[in-house]
């Protein structure tokens, strides 16, 4: 078996070699946190580009502009010093999907009402660190927690319960972008280690993931999310959601993954 993991890890390893590459970002909604130097900013325009990352890429990446662009230079700036009655004047005619603009408002209230408690999301999420889980999912938890309280109105569209049972993708995917350095991943956060990381279940990991064995479980819940995981620690323990974004991102292009020159093993 062990072989077996080794000759996976090869094929893998060729994958992130080919795609995991910032010419292949676009489009992608992680673009918007290279716009920015500050830490601060990055961990703000990231979590308003994970938390919008639902629906068509196109209208994402269109609606994240525009939000955005409203925040001027720096996002962190904005969230600190404006008016929750300010932020919903200024995205009253905001609609992505199911989000409002007052929802959006609520968020970015949230995030603001966090880094004058905290100083930086990175902060916020180191808080809730206990060390009692090999993986971020606790402290994650008590992030969203702490965001939904603070942002009462966000709750239906942009901030999941994680009592729930949610696969936490657009979190998971932001502590991706924050925690992991390589040229697709800016990495700014040091509080994690990247082998604490859960991958961050959207459609093509997970209709890959059942193609090549990773999970048979045919729900896109946590659960899954943790089984998939579990499989790559195998492979790589230090760093389990590496081959996520060259995994995805030929699904995403339309340049199609031939899998059965991955396919190698199945959990069975």
């Amino acid at each position: 078996m062990q072989g077996s993991y080794e000759k996976l890890r090869d094929k893998l390893e060729s994958l992130y070699s080919i795609y995991n590459r910032r010419a292949f970002v676009h489009p992608d909604p992680l673009e918007f946190v290279y716009r920015y130097e500050d830490p601060i900013d990055m961990e703000v325009a990231g979590l308003v580009a994970a938390c919008l990352a639902y629906g068509r890429v196109g209208q994402i990446l269109k609606s994240v502009s525009t939000v955005l662009k409203h925040m001027g230079p720096s996002p962190a700036s904005f969230v600190l010093s404006s008016a929750r009655e300010t932020m919903e004047g200024i995205y009253s005619g905001f609609r992505h999907r199911f989000t409002t603009g007052r929802e959006l408002a609520g968020l970015l209230w949230g995030m603001g009402q966090v880094l004058r408690e905290h100083g930086s999301m990175e902060t916020c999420l180191a808080s809730h660190l206990d060390g009692s889980s090999d993986t971020i999912i606790p402290a994650l938890s008590g992030f969203i927690e702490e965001l939904r309280y603070y942002a009462a109105q966000a709750k239906n569209s942009l901030l999941p319960d994680p009592k729930k049972g949610s696969a936490l993708k657009r979190f998971n995917m932001f502590l991706r972008w924050m925690v992991r350095a390589d040229e697709v991943d800016p990495g700014v956060w040091t509080c994690l280690k990247p082998s604490m990381l859960v991958i961050p279940l959207d459609v093509h990991m997970h209709r890959v993931s059942k193609e090549l064995g990773f999970t048979i479980r045919r729900q896109a819940d946590m659960r899954t999310a943790l089984e998939i995981t579990h499989f790559f620690r195998q492979i790589e323990p230090d760093d389990p959601v590496r081959y996520d974004f060259a995994l995805t991102r030929p699904g995403i292009l339309g340049m199609g993954l031939h899998l059965e020159n991955v396919k190698v093993l199945s959990v069975n």
